[in-house]
């Protein structure tokens, strides 16, 4: 299956459009998993088990498992994700933006090393920065296109000839000349809900990721409005603090459940 296609599957099946991000911050961890050799793992690994039938994909940031030397346990999260929740994609989320060979090798080590089922790069190389991964047809490839940082705004809001501004520059070459296999999706904020509107009439039913909801204050049912497609999907909304630390004692995957599934019901009720 392609990442589309598991997508897909994974809004249906689940009935969810909520993303859980993975931000493994040991400061955050409850004490009984302190101090443990696999505390990034087991942590992780109780949250996705917790949440996996609420979720329409999982999303763990590669520089958290770096910055602890958890890159064995990011691999093992993953591979435990894949055979125990196999309908759940996994989107690495490293934002990698370099080109030629050195893009080449940070495919592999996404899709091969990790065997995640999609990746997020930012595009500021250019084609360039995108082409190495389109030799994976069947993985997705998710370009940021309007964050939701304020300073996101120093480079994408600017204007271009005819008035059309960068972001929505790149969400045209995205859907239409980067995409030749169909596997790329866009990174868009919650917190600007009118240039996500913007985005989803320039690409139509292409996948988009959106994060900013929860700790960043973005609001649901503006973003759900605004990004939906006509069959009331095509979003990834992603959330990741309010979930994965909800809770600080052993209870903690439980208390991450509820927050998820309040999001994913919170969610559902605009999608139409």
């Amino acid at each position: 299956m392609t990442f589309r296609s598991r997508l897909a599957a994974a809004w249906q099946s689940n009935n969810s459009l909520l993303c859980v991000g993975l931000d493994p911050d040991l400061n955050k961890f409850p004490a009984h998993l302190k101090g443990r050799p696999d505390a990034v793992f087991e942590f992780c690994r109780a949250i996705v088990d917790a949440t996996a039938d609420l979720a329409c994909a999982f999303k763990p940031q590669i520089a958290y498992f770096a910055a602890l030397r958890a890159e064995d346990q990011l691999e093992a999260l993953i591979e435990h994700i894949h055979a125990r929740h196999p309908q759940v994609p996994v989107v690495l989320d490293a934002k990698r933006g370099d080109i030629g060979a050195t893009a080449q090798q940070y495919a592999r080590e996404a899709f091969e090393r990790y065997q995640a089922d999609a990746l997020t790069v930012n595009p500021y190389m250019g084609f360039d920065s995108v082409e190495p991964y389109l030799e994976w047809k069947d993985r997705g490839l998710i370009v940021l296109c309007r964050t939701s940082n304020p300073g996101g705004s120093d480079l994408q809001f600017l204007e271009m000839a005819g008035g059309r501004k960068l972001y929505q520059h790149v969400a045209e070459l995205v859907a239409t000349k980067w995409n030749p296999h169909g596997q790329a999706a866009l990174v868009v904020g919650a917190t600007f809900p009118q240039e996500l509107a913007d985005v989803r009439a320039i690409v139509g039913d292409l996948p988009l990721l959106v994060p900013g909801i929860g700790a960043q204050g973005g609001d649901v049912e503006a973003t759900v409005k605004a990004g939906r497609t006509a069959d009331g999907s095509g979003l990834m909304i992603s959330s990741s603090r309010a979930i994965l630390y909800a809770g600080q004692g052993e209870d903690f995957a439980e208390a991450a459940r509820a927050v998820a599934l309040a999001t994913r019901d919170e969610v559902n009720r605009y999608r139409g």
